[in-house]
């Protein structure tokens, strides 16, 4: 009977190997002083300093960057998505005042090409090196047959670390307490089944048009990555007390800033406080999409926002003007039932 090697059946153990070897100075790139690993281990090996912290709490996220990917595979363009991915965990994470420590990545592919692989972990260091955490492992999974040709999924995980009495939870809020929204870098990583949808399947748009509105194909306009909010946050941290911080991922701010509500309060958004990316007009009009749908679906150019008592937004919006980042007061918390007003 013939004997059947691993690669013929569709695993190429060589492969992975050489991804090892070229990803191994990406990875180290990110490494913190308390990272006592080295890749290629079973496992990532990471000393936590706990004498810095009284009550040390553990904070964890994961998440992937869902059908984003599709875009990534139209225009081949791969060096990118990977940011996406850190920004999607360690987003979550800041919400709590916390410090994303490391992350780990899960790449999936039928059939694993070398320089595709390599471009996605350029993507997650960038991330890594952005958020100010260290990519201390992750796997490299090659299932023949599980995928289609020249496509492949991600997923990622991140821990970080946070004194447990400067928690942020959301139990201070009030109402008469601002909120800030920071600005987007576009559509983030959210709703792009429906922008695949109208874009697509209704207009029959391809990745490379270039459309009013937009200063670049509308693929890389599409593949713009979504913006990593730790330094900001934790500049802010260290000059003004917030109250509460919600990532705007899936369900827009409709959905989003409840979850951080104690109960009693509301908040009114002031809409014309601020210009959306000329990317969700575009989707608006071509997919004639009510204004409700649009602020339940997408981040609307508003990526995270802090909630502040009032005193506090002078010195936070003057910090955030001198980090470059377009801020805005976008409305205030009310008394009510949790829900989110727009007006």
């Amino acid at each position: 009977m013939e004997q059947i090697a691993y690669k013929k059946a569709g695993v190429d153990i060589q492969a992975g190997n050489e991804v090892i070897e070229r990803i191994k100075p990406l990875v180290k790139s990110t490494f913190r002083s308390e990272v006592i690993s080295d890749l290629g281990g079973f496992s990532g090996l990471f000393a936590l300093q706990s004498r810095k912290y009284k009550q040390p709490v553990l904070v964890s996220g994961t998440d992937g960057v869902g059908t984003k990917l599709r875009i990534a595979f139209l225009t081949g363009r791969h060096d990118t998505i990977g940011i996406d991915l850190v920004a999607m965990c360690v987003n979550d994470i800041i919400v709590t005042g916390a410090e994303p420590l490391f992350f780990l990545d899960y790449f999936g592919t039928g059939k694993l090409l070398p320089e595709v692989a390599v471009e996605v972990v350029k993507g997650i260091t960038e991330g890594c090196r952005q958020a100010g955490c260290a990519l201390i492992g992750g796997e490299t999974a090659e299932m023949p047959s599980s995928y289609p040709e020249g496509e492949y999924d991600l997923a990622g995980f991140s821990v970080g670390v946070v004194e447990k009495s400067k928690m942020i939870n959301g139990q201070k809020i009030r109402p008469k307490d601002v909120l800030i929204g920071l600005s987007s870098s576009g559509l983030h990583s959210n709703g792009f089944s429906l922008v695949r949808k109208i874009l697509f399947e209704n207009e029959g748009l391809t990745v490379t048009d270039r459309l009013p509105g937009l200063t670049r194909p509308l693929g890389e306009a599409l593949l713009e990555p979504t913006r990593i909010y730790v330094d900001v946050v934790r500049r802010l941290l260290r000059r003004v007390s917030i109250k509460g911080l919600a990532h705007v991922t899936g369900g827009g701010i409709t959905d989003n800033l409840p979850r951080i509500f104690p109960k009693g309060v509301a908040a009114e958004i002031q809409v014309n406080q601020w210009s959306p990316p000329g990317i969700f007009k575009i989707l608006q009009e071509k997919g004639k999409i009510g204004s409700e749908e649009m602020f339940s679906t997408f981040n609307m150019g508003i990526g995270m926002v802090v909630v502040l008592s009032p005193d506090e937004l002078k010195p936070a919006m003057a910090l955030l003007k001198r980090q470059g980042l377009y801020a805005y007061k976008i409305g205030t918390v009310i008394k009510g039932d949790g829900q989110v007003y727009y007006v």
